[in-house]
């Protein structure tokens, strides 16, 4: 027996399978927000994922093909691609060493299959996890991405802070919540940027670091801005080119993956004409804050 859970994330539905009795509040808490306990009508289905227990199901033998092993805050992750179909198997453990989490997806990430250890004390974490990078993924040729990026919104509009780990990401998005009047903090690691009809919007999501901010609010998206640490307050209006490159390493993507890769650039070409893009070379302080803001508000043409 399972028990079927619908979340809106992003305008999407994820349909998540559980084993019945899992707690799915204590799993994926910082999905409560984005539970639909109504049906979702007319939105666009992303994907489908059913969870097993590790202990009773098993993955089978992991595919010898092995595309990428990163370590980040979800863990200890492992890519592989299976020979000869076109689905790939994500394993991930918490510590190194540990056991195996597993998901195995097919090409597009909409049909989904966790084998998950329920009784470790991360699982949760791990469950999150899996389910985040399969979200980033099934996204990209809808029209979105997910991206590594702090999310401000005031005068309804979003606004990004990108840059790599340690640039001051959250940093800014605090200098403006404190000098910019009305701002409050939309996500503060992993917002998810779609193009709809033509218009660019931001999101939150259920995936926002080490920051508890899982908020289902959707803003037009007013700019991005990557962020550099610098001795003197500096903003730069990047032109379109500039601003594809300037986003494009914040992206989430399987970058082996001819047509996912595909479907972002297409996204990042409409993005970059359709949004301001910007680098700001900064102190964290208000002056940045303020003078970053100021760039973002202006008529490119003023600028």
């Amino acid at each position: 027996m399972r028990t079927e859970y619908t979340f809106l994330v992003a305008g999407f539905t994820l349909r998540i399978s559980l084993p019945q009795g899992w707690d799915v509040e204590a799993l994926l808490p910082s999905f409560r927000g984005f539970r639909c306990l109504e049906e979702a009508g007319e939105r666009e289905q992303l994907l489908e994922c059913t969870v097993y227990a590790a202990t009773e199901s098993a993955p089978g033998e992991l595919p010898e093909n092995l595309l990428d092993r990163t370590v980040s805050d979800m863990g200890y992750v492992s890519l592989y691609k299976y020979s000869g179909t076109e689905g790939y198997c994500i394993t991930l453990s918490a510590e190194q060493e540990g056991r195996l989490h597993v998901m195995q997806a097919d090409s597009s990430f909409f049909a989904v299959q966790v084998y998950l250890h329920e009784n470790e004390r991360l699982a949760g974490h791990a469950l999150s996890s899996l389910l985040r990078i399969a979200y980033s993924q099934a996204v990209l040729c809808r029209g979105g991405i997910s991206i590594h990026a702090s999310a401000v919104f005031c005068e309804n509009r979003a606004f990004l802070f990108m840059g790599s780990s340690g640039t001051g990401k959250s940093t800014h998005s605090a200098l403006w919540m404190k000098y910019v009047p009305g701002t409050e903090l939309l996500n503060d690691d992993n917002p998810t940027i779609r193009l709809v009809e033509g218009k660019a919007y931001a999101y939150g999501t259920p995936w926002s670091g080490k920051t508890s901010c899982y908020k289902p609010l959707c803003f037009p998206l007013g700019g991005m801005v990557r962020l550099k640490q610098a001795p003197v307050n500096r903003f730069y209006q990047q032109t379109e080119v500039e601003a594809f490159a300037t986003i494009l390493p914040g992206c989430s993507v399987i970058r082996q993956d001819v047509a996912l890769r595909t479907c972002l650039y297409d996204t990042l070409v409409q993005l970059a004409e359709e949004v301001p893009v910007g680098v700001l070379e900064c102190r964290p302080d208000e002056e940045a804050a303020v003078m970053c803001h100021r760039a973002l508000s202006l008529p490119i043409n003023e600028e």
